[in-house]
């Protein structure tokens, strides 16, 4: 009796502790009450009324909004409608189109292979493919016929830069207007809606071809993640898709997350909204420049910077993994430490307005808090087509914000009172 009294005293705190550490590193997101993560149900209501005002006065189709706190789901609503004729409501687990919110998963890839030893940040980028080798910068422009003159660039492109946007690179399309007209000469996509492409061919192509200054100079926005994507590629001997799938997508359960949508989830992609030249909402069909439903279509191109389609709860899933130091529900994808890294000022005194940027986040800066109410050291960034997020490390808040409209002039003021709304809702530290 004594003996079996003994090895109970000895196997029970055990036993607590294994289940308590199964729930501390196995958890995943649930939705509870505001108040069990000091946020205010009531206050957190407020977000209703101004996204189903936006939505009654036909400035958006609809929104889905997701606040997580502590690891807890606090709010996760879908407001208004995926087709505004047939009235048929926009359901929270939508999938949206989230454009440039691919490129800090693209960059979560880098680090991985940056943790297994793969490369050093300041690596050129020509040492893993070659085409980027002696790069050059555009001197001067003929607009008329798209002609130009270089002159060599006085360093090469870092990996570093590539992930802080200062490589001098641009973007096809949405980039200068050199770059837009070199690049469309040269058949450089933007990365959406193009996929019959190949990332290696691309890649290759855009890598012969002048950047708009020199690199490390300055913060352009540009193709750079594409670039990125390949790196990927290169160093793992995968597809862009196949890492992302086998080495974050499964293991953290983003279940929702693709380049192409299987057949039995397309019915769940948003509809996409655009507006008139006199502003009214119309349905962003027939696009002379990419097939408004990109995401139905069975391509071979994976663009790193713009190619994913995922949902709120997906996306809230990828950002709380870093507010967890790098691992979800058991399954670690990167250390502390190169979480941190990749969430600190990685530019230093290059101008980026209000914020900085770090290893494929924009970082918010004192000023940038003294603006809107988010913590200095939170990180951010968002979709072309109406989808914003950001993490906050001090509060432990993830949010997220989707729409479907591009253009749309209200999308600015949307993101900032999202913002304030949801931080009048806390009210415990």
């Amino acid at each position: 009796m004594f003996r079996t009294f003994t090895v109970f005293r000895w196997i029970a705190p055990l036993f607590v502790f294994l289940l308590s550490s199964h729930f501390v590193f196995a958890q995943f997101l649930t939705e509870a009450s505001a108040e069990s993560a000091g946020m205010s149900s009531e206050r957190l209501r407020r977000i209703d009324a101004v996204l189903q005002q936006y939505v009654d006065k036909k400035e958006i189709a609809g929104a889905v909004g997701i606040v997580v706190r502590n690891g807890k789901i606090v709010y996760y609503k879908g407001f208004g409608n995926d087709d505004t004729d047939a009235k048929t409501p926009l359901k929270k687990d939508a999938i949206f189109r989230i454009a440039s919110q691919t490129k800090a998963i693209t960059s979560t890839a880098v680090m991985m292979l940056y943790e297994e030893g793969k490369f050093l940040l300041d690596d050129p980028i020509s040492k893993y493919i070659p085409s980027f080798k002696n790069p050059q910068i555009i001197e001067k422009f003929n607009e008329a016929d798209s002609s130009y003159t270089v002159k060599p660039a006085k360093r090469e492109i870092t990996i570093r830069q590539l992930l802080t946007h200062t490589s001098g690179i641009s973007y096809a399309m949405i980039g200068s207007p050199e770059a837009n007209a070199i690049y469309a000469k040269n058949n450089i996509p933007s990365g959406i809606g193009t996929p019959d492409y190949k990332l290696s061919d691309v890649i290759t192509r855009l890598g012969k071809l002048p950047l708009v200054h020199e690199p490390g100079e300055k913060f352009t926005y540009g193709l750079n993640s594409d670039v990125l994507g390949y790196l990927v590629e290169v160093l793992s001997g995968k597809s862009l898709d196949t890492f992302l799938r086998e080495r974050i997508f499964e293991p953290l359960g983003m279940t929702d997350t693709y380049f192409y949508l299987p057949e039995n989830k397309k019915n769940r992609l948003a509809r996409l909204y655009t507006q008139d030249k006199e502003g009214k909402m119309i349905k962003a069909e027939n696009r002379p420049d990419f097939n408004t439903d990109y995401p139905k279509q069975n391509g071979t191109f994976y663009a790193g910077g713009a190619g994913l389609s995922s949902t709120a709860y997906d996306y809230a899933i990828f950002l709380q993994t870093f507010i967890n130091g790098g691992q979800y529900n058991g399954k670690r994808i990167l250390s502390p430490a190169i979480v941190n890294l990749m969430t600190q000022n990685q530019i230093g005194d290059v101008n980026m307005g209000n914020k900085k940027f770090g290893l494929g986040f924009a970082i918010t800066t004192e000023k940038e808090a003294a603006r809107i109410p988010v913590p200095a050291g939170s990180f951010d960034w968002g979709g072309i087509f109406g989808t914003t997020y950001w993490a906050d490390p001090k509060d432990k808040i993830v949010a997220l914000l989707m729409t479907q409209k591009y253009p749309s002039n209200v999308w600015g003021e949307m993101q900032d009172k999202f913002k304030v709304l949801v931080y009048q809702s806390v009210l415990e530290p």
